[in-house]
């Protein structure tokens, strides 16, 4: 059974204020979403993590397996009409914000498009923005924002990689469960980054939180 929305997917415009993006509210199906985030461990350091370096529920498990399926990848390349067919697949998830994370930047140019997927509960943080991921008009001001998306309830957030995909969010220090997929280019940079992130979570396994 499909644990995510496509049909909104398919159906959700694509913005260009301030850069190409999609954003779906409740990708996640609201009826898996419970068992998908009971599943998701307990993370107490900051850091993207592969799912092998993870001990993950059967749901969150499954997820990750569909994130990286065809039908999704299909959807995305149609939705900004750019062709993924063949482009390596990046998956981490990320459970815990440091004071130091949501700096404003840009993705690495070995990423294609970034993929963000939020399964966080509501709570007052984010109603005062807080960790709320905002995309921005430029590099100096996390103020000059057009639009802020909350980290709850499986929300999806979907742009290609370009010079100008300026993000960032105000501080927040806490749990912040994110689920990002992307797709890489087929050149040196994007390999070395893929083995960086298995080097890191292979050293984060033993190595005690801070």
């Amino acid at each position: 059974m499909d644990q995510l929305d496509y049909g909104a997917l398919a159906a959700a415009p694509v913005a260009t204020d301030p850069f190409a993006h999609v954003v779906v509210e409740g990708f996640v199906r609201p009826d898996r979403l419970p068992a998908i985030t009971a599943g998701l461990p307990r993370l107490e350091r900051g850091g993207s993590f592969p799912p092998s370096a993870l001990s993950l529920g059967a749901d969150a498990r499954a997820l990750f397996e569909e994130l990286e399926g065809p039908r999704f990848r299909e959807l995305v390349g149609e939705k900004f009409g750019l062709a993924l067919d063949g482009s390596p697949t990046m998956v981490t998830l990320r459970g815990y914000s440091r004071e130091k994370d949501g700096r404003i930047h840009c993705d690495s140019t070995a990423k294609l498009v970034t993929m963000l997927l939020y399964l966080n509960p509501q709570n007052d943080a984010w109603s005062r923005s807080a960790g709320c991921l905002r995309l921005l008009r430029g590099p100096d001001d996390i103020e000059n924002f057009a639009r802020e998306v909350p980290p709850v309830n499986g929300t999806l957030l979907v742009f290609p990689n370009t010079q100008e995909a300026w993000h960032g969010h105000k501080q927040f220090v806490g749990p912040r469960y994110t689920v990002q997929l992307n797709y890489m280019t087929n050149d040196g940079k994007a390999r070395s980054e893929l083995r960086r992130h298995r080097i890191s979570a292979f050293v984060k396994r033993f190595t005690p939180a801070a």
